[in-house]
């Protein structure tokens, strides 16, 4: 009984031996050239890739998903609402700052429930944008110098 028990083992040692692959690579081997890999980046500068990704959020509401306001940290957004007055000419009441998803340029919004005497909005702000000042109001505000 013991030969036949050796026989198994050493015909299972043999199936999995043979289907392992001749040229298997060992853990951490490079896949590729360092060459092949830049090849595959993106050869644009991230100045155009940001001029790229605000041509295309222009096409949407500013304060929107997809065109967040984009100012510079948690003191920019207070900033921009401390500016921004309703279409009478009166400062919103400003609700609390919660969660508004991913952004059209890949960061975590900040949204932020505004009234305005009878009438609400919902604006969305992008607070990684530490060079940029927005001068521009959302359609139905104006902002103050």
């Amino acid at each position: 009984m013991r030969p036949l028990v050796f026989l198994s083992l050493a015909a299972t040692t043999a199936a999995l031996a043979a289907s392992a692959p001749a040229s298997a690579q060992r853990l951490g081997a490079r896949t590729t050239s360092a060459e092949a890999m830049v090849a595959q980046m993106d050869r644009g500068s991230p100045e155009e890739e940001m001029r790229a990704l605000v041509a295309a959020a222009d096409a949407h509401p500013l304060g929107s998903l997809e065109n967040p306001i984009r100012v510079g940290g948690p003191d920019g957004e207070r900033a921009y609402l401390a500016r921004l007055r309703c279409g009478d000419g009166a400062a919103p009441q400003i609700g609390a700052r919660s969660e508004g998803g991913v952004g059209a340029f890949g960061s975590i919004l900040g949204a932020f429930p505004l009234n305005c005497r009878g009438s609400s909005a919902r604006l969305l702000f992008d607070i990684y944008h530490e060079e940029h000042v927005e001068t521009r109001a959302p359609t139905g505000f104006t902002l103050l110098p």
